[in-house]
């Protein structure tokens, strides 16, 4: 696989350019900078000949990662191209967007640094697309089954992809306006430009698969008439339910969810005029919560201006190395430093936000917060160490707990578990027949690889449901949960 000796040849992990801070703060394009191809082939030969490569392990897809490399090494782009797709119906969504697991999991990774498998996937897909590579694969037959995939994020346009291929006629709706789910409005720009969506959306709508945009099932809808209208429906509605913080002062004007400022600085960017906009312009902003929508938050105030940018994560900050008890391959907690967090702001660890307080106006004007501490394995604010943060904008980006499409449970009897996620078995099926959960909708907020992964077995089951038999792969168990050792 790839160059035998290129691990021993090239050492260094190279990763192309970011565009300068002061250049991307001024648009919403992506970060990087056009690749260097002879810098990429080096990159994909580091790629080792490992007698059990641990990156397929890693990767909740199955993906071909030494073969592609390999290819990629070779200069044959398109057969990368199809051996990548083999596995993964949008590389260029998680090329893009995906943590990479697969990283932490490569072999070289023990004691160098790993193949830069990420970026040899997106650089492989958007080749791909600019070579005219990535075409069209109607069905060859229909099979007269009709199915609905509720929810256009990944899980579900993998699943309806899926089932198209397989015959079926297949309608995706969505209650937004636009279709894309989180991926549409939950990721910003800077992070992956819309083109990216739409692309694929042509070529799936080419191969038969119907969207249907601002309909909201369960209200305009009910499930039980989809239910009855459809062979069968796979939910993929996400897990959008908000973690909230309820502590005094949470009522104030200026604290709002991070969801909701990202999604209307996302429609400003595709064009549309939001009225009474969140906005971080001249502003002290605080955003609570230190994962990848916290991240985005910051990336976005600082795009439109914000005066301070402050970051508060209530645990201990992460290590820089991989820790003892988090050995190879399992995927270790590090701290990281994203695009965002280059572009300026501050971040601040084991800080325990206390109280939101207000102006004489309603509206918050700081945030009052503790140093944490651990009490009996709780984290609680340390008495004495109370201080105030500016904040005329404070974000909530906190995590979410569950699914919001609480009409499951009336309209078609579906049960919810004590994590607010719909349940389902083995199969992906729930206890009402025809009727599958595939995504954060059953398994929580996740990975974007984990919800491809989902929604690829999900169409596999029903596929085997309509047919009695299915060749579609079957990838995941929504019980698997990665590495263990």
């Amino acid at each position: 696989m790839a160059d035998p000796r290129g691990f021993l040849k090239v050492t260094e992990r190279e990763l192309p350019k970011r565009r300068p801070v002061p250049v991307r703060l001024m648009d919403y394009k992506e970060i990087y900078e056009p690749g260097d191809p002879e810098q990429l082939r080096r990159q994909a030969g580091r790629c080792m000949d490992c007698g059990v490569p641990f990156c397929h392990q890693g990767c909740p897809l199955g993906n071909l990662i030494p073969e592609w490399n390999d290819l990629m090494w070779r200069g044959e782009g398109r057969l990368a191209a199809d051996r990548l797709l083999e596995t993964n119906n949008f590389p260029e969504f998680t090329g893009r967007l995906c943590p990479a697991p697969c990283e932490t999991s490569c072999v070289l990774g023990i004691n160098q640094p790993a193949v830069t498998i990420k970026q040899v996937e997106v650089s492989i897909i958007d080749q791909a697309w600019q070579n005219g590579w990535v075409q069209p694969h109607p069905p060859e037959r229909l099979t007269g089954k009709t199915v609905a995939v509720v929810g256009s994020g990944p899980a579900g346009l993998a699943a309806a992809q899926q089932l198209t291929r397989a015959g079926h006629t297949v309608a995706v709706y969505e209650r937004d306006d636009r279709i894309g789910g989180l991926l549409r409005y939950g990721i910003p720009d800077f992070k992956m430009e819309k083109r990216v969506i739409e692309s694929r959306l042509n070529q799936m709508m080419a191969e038969g698969t119907r969207f249907r945009a601002g309909v909201n099932i369960g209200v305009d809808i009910s499930w039980s008439e989809l239910r009855e209208r459809y062979d069968a429906v796979v939910v993929a509605t996400g897990s959008l339910v908000p973690r909230d913080l309820p502590i005094p002062g949470r009522e104030l004007g200026g604290v709002h969810f991070a969801m909701d400022y990202l999604v209307q600085q996302n429609r400003v960017v595709a064009g549309d005029t939001v009225a009474d906009q969140i906005t971080a312009r001249g502003k002290h902003v605080v955003v609570l919560g230190g994962g990848d929508t916290g991240s985005d938050c910051i990336g976005t105030a600082h795009r439109q201006g914000a005066a301070s940018v402050t970051n508060l994560a209530i645990g201990t900050q992460p290590p820089s190395e991989r820790p003892e008890h988090q050995p190879w391959p399992i995927t270790p907690t590090l701290f990281e430093v994203q695009s965002s967090h280059e572009e300026g702001g501050t971040r601040e660890y084991l800080a325990t936000t206390v109280e939101f307080l207000a102006n004489e106006l309603g509206q918050v004007r700081a945030i009052r917060v503790a140093e944490t501490e651990f009490v009996d394995g709780r984290r609680v604010p340390k008495a004495g160490t109370e201080r105030e943060i500016p904040a005329d904008l404070v974000l909530l980006a906190l995590g979410f707990t569950g699914t919001d499409a609480l009409e499951l449970t009336d309209q078609l009897g579906l049960p919810f578990d004590e994590r607010g996620n719909a349940e389902r078995a083995a199969d992906y099926q729930t206890s009402t027949p025809g009727v599958f959960v595939a995504g954060d909708a059953g398994r929580g907020a996740s990975l974007i690889v984990w919800a491809i992964a989902e929604g690829r077995a999900a169409a596999s089951a029903v596929d085997r449901y309509l047919e009695g038999t299915t060749q579609l792969p079957f990838p995941v168990k929504p019980t698997d949960r990665g590495i263990t050792l």
